[in-house]
């Protein structure tokens, strides 16, 4: 039998490229262990990590905390005692003005945007139509299919500089501000949507950049939404100085999964209660609750505000180090295939973004043929949604997960540079 699907439905089920992204993952794993993985998100499994959940496990079953967690549902908002902890943690730490009301549990950091994408832009209810405005794309892939309508997104794009002139193989993105201002004006827009550090390019926009965009944002009565996945106060993977810094007319989200818990499915959001209570609303309609465990596993972090020491302690200096032996790793590849590429500047996360300027194929082209040389990639392409012109770039730029063993990096980036430099010697 054939089965029609609704338009939601086909939205919802047809192709993207977060699920081809996340397909590609699961099939690799399961099919070919000899398959290099640099295409996917997935945390490394840092030793002093792992050992923190195991002994955090253990106080769940030895107190018999565990058979509430795992008997009992939490309601849809999620755990008071956690979110008072937070509440509490946000004020004390950073003087944020937040309280219960404020925050709200969801299913992982993609759920949270899910629901905030399709609250604050699409059809309203006077006719119009708004949509998500992207600062500076390339953005994270796993934004652009979902929300319901078409052309939800409008991207900008961003200036490009050398920071430093002594090394001309790397290069950075900057927020275009007069960019920003004329997409804010010419377009109904909803909301405007960043990832702090950017996954996929490891671009940090910087406090001052953050403030200049929720000021024009503000202006235009537009809240900013902060996608802390990887930034702070937890998980804290960020190698530039920042101060985390909230309003009402912001909302921000944070993670479990970059602390080692993607298996959690776990992410909060602080925003004003208008907010949080629609979002509570949505998860009881489309989940009743949230898994438990997450939270269980980081309340007593939390209460004692351990969590936010797990950043500059153990996961910042692991993934600063990682980075730099991927950068020169990936260099020195590059060099000896003569191949002309530039890396963008490593500020946070754990991708190294590849610009191939004289690549003569797409960057998705250069993925299946990778692929076919069990090397897993994620091609750039699907992370330059909502421009409105075509650009060249955006089919020259690979991201690359540094998050892998030195001899998984050495061995793929000589591929990669090996088989750059074949197709562009045609």
């Amino acid at each position: 039998m054939q089965f029609e699907f609704s338009r939601m439905g086909g939205k919802l089920a047809g192709p993207s490229g977060i699920l081809t992204l996340m397909d590609d993952l699961g099939r690799a794993l399961a099919s070919d262990p000899h398959m290099l993985m640099l295409g996917g998100g997935n945390p490394a499994l840092i030793p002093e990590m792992t050992q923190l959940w195991r002994e955090r496990i253990e106080v769940l079953l030895n107190t018999g905390a565990i058979d509430r967690t795992l008997g009992q549902y939490d309601p849809p908002q999620g755990n008071l005692q956690v979110i008072e902890s937070l509440a509490k943690l946000l004020r004390t730490h950073y003087g944020w003005n937040v309280t219960t009301e404020n925050i709200a549990v969801t299913s992982g950091g993609q759920t949270a945007f899910f629901y905030l994408f399709n609250l604050l832009a699409g059809q309203m209810p006077d006719g119009s139509y708004r949509r998500i405005l992207l600062p500076v794309t390339p953005e994270y892939i796993g934004y652009s299919p979902l929300g319901f309508g078409e052309g939800l997104f409008v991207g900008c794009r961003p200036r490009i500089s050398t920071p430093d002139e002594s090394q001309p193989h790397l290069f950075k993105y900057h927020v275009d501000l007069e960019a920003v201002e004329s997409a804010l004006s010419r377009h109904s827009i909803g909301a405007v949507a960043i990832s702090r550090p950017t996954n996929p390019s490891g671009n940090f926009l910087s406090d001052e950049e953050t403030g200049e965009i929720v000021e024009l944002a503000t202006r235009h009565r537009v809240p900013v939404i902060i996608d802390n996945a990887y930034g702070a106060p937890f998980p804290g993977v960020v190698f530039q100085p920042t101060t985390p810094v909230w309003n009402e007319s912001m909302i921000t989200t944070f993670s479990l999964s970059k602390l080692g818990l993607p298996g959690t499915r776990t992410a909060f959001v602080v925003a004003a209660p208008q907010i949080i209570k629609a979002i509570t609303a949505m998860s009881a309609v489309t989940g009743l609750s949230h898994g438990t465990v997450g939270q269980q596993l980081v309340a007593d972090l939390i209460e004692s505000g351990q969590i936010v020491d797990l950043g500059p302690k153990v996961l910042r200096p692991f993934y600063e180090e990682k980075s730099r032996f991927a950068v020169q790793c990936l260099t020195d590849a590059l060099k000896r295939h003569t191949v002309d590429g530039r890396i963008h500047v490593s500020e946070g996360a754990f991708f190294l973004w590849l610009w191939l300027p004289g690549l003569p194929i797409s960057s998705q082209k250069l993925y299946e043929r990778l692929k076919l040389r069990k090397v897993l990639i994620v091609p750039g392409e699907e992370f330059f949604f909502g421009l409105e012109e075509p650009w060249k770039h955006a089919e020259q730029c690979i991201r690359l997960n540094f998050a892998q063993p030195a001899h998984v990096l050495e061995k793929a980036f000589e591929v990669i540079a090996s088989e750059v430099s074949l197709v562009c010697r045609g």
